[in-house]
């Protein structure tokens, strides 16, 4: 249970990377808030967990300073006091500059970036209060390399690398860890929609392709993101602060 005692806030908690790093906090010992745009599928997800009594489901629009302080509240209503928070919530765009338009760079820069920014300011003073407590954010991949077709996600995930090392370095003193992960291509539905809407007929070929641009053969498994995070939310992490967790399966290791 390395994870007893905490009370954690995971954004876009209903589906994908969110839904399995709460599934493993909640077998860790955690109490988790389940934090989404879907009210509704953040319900669903606590109750096909069976840890209802561990969870509280809140509706949060990260890009909306007014929808993550009214989650705030009903946190503190509900007397689940966070003390560690996790930024998982994002969206992604595909597109070099030239069919990037600016409302596509702005949509993503809200959630993305904003996001982590409004939800992070909102819930540290609490943590600091508390005497401490852990800020994990998820970059990726794209934080560390360019990578084709992703202008507006890749600069978004560059500033939340250096958002969470300026955090860690400004508040290490009280008693806050801020860390961040990594990921090269994760399989998750997100995937499959979006193989099925840009590559109708040609999915089974362009899964392929992605799977094979991991040297290792095959995309991250959420819950291999998920087991990265219990150790860096965990007691297991105290002298890990400001560092950034790369889960690529050797993309970057060289040819």
């Amino acid at each position: 249970m390395r994870m007893k005692g905490k009370t954690a806030l995971i954004t876009g908690a209903a589906t994908g990377i969110g839904a399995s790093i709460t599934e493993m906090f909640l077998c860790e010992g955690a109490r988790v808030v389940l934090a989404d745009i879907d009210l509704d599928r953040a319900r669903e997800r606590a109750l096909a967990i069976g840890a209802e009594s561990s969870t509280l489901s809140v509706r949060m629009d990260v890009s909306d300073p007014d929808s993550v302080a009214e989650a705030l509240q009903a946190c503190r209503d509900a007397a689940f006091n966070v003390d560690v928070l996790v930024n998982n919530a994002g969206v992604i765009h595909v597109g070099t500059i030239l069919e990037t338009k600016l409302e596509d760079l702005q949509r993503v820069y809200r959630v993305n970036v904003e996001g982590v920014f409004n939800v992070t300011r909102a819930f540290l003073p609490a943590m600091i209060e508390q005497s401490g407590g852990v800020l994990l954010n998820m970059a990726s991949l794209a934080s560390l390399t360019a990578m084709h077709d992703r202008f507006a996600y890749s600069s978004s995930k560059a500033a939340v690398m250096m958002m969470t090392r300026s955090v860690a370095l400004d508040f290490v003193k009280q008693n806050i860890r801020a860390n961040c992960i990594c990921p090269a291509r994760v399989h998750t539905d997100m995937v499959d929609n979006y193989l099925k809407t840009a590559y109708a007929g040609e999915e089974e070929e362009t899964f392929r392709k992605f799977s094979e641009y991991q040297p290792v053969g095959r995309m991250v498994r959420p819950d291999e993101i998920a087991q990265m995070a219990v150790y860096l939310c965990s007691d297991e992490s105290q002298m890990v602060t400001g560092s950034s967790f790369l889960i690529d399966g050797g993309v970057l290791m060289g040819v």
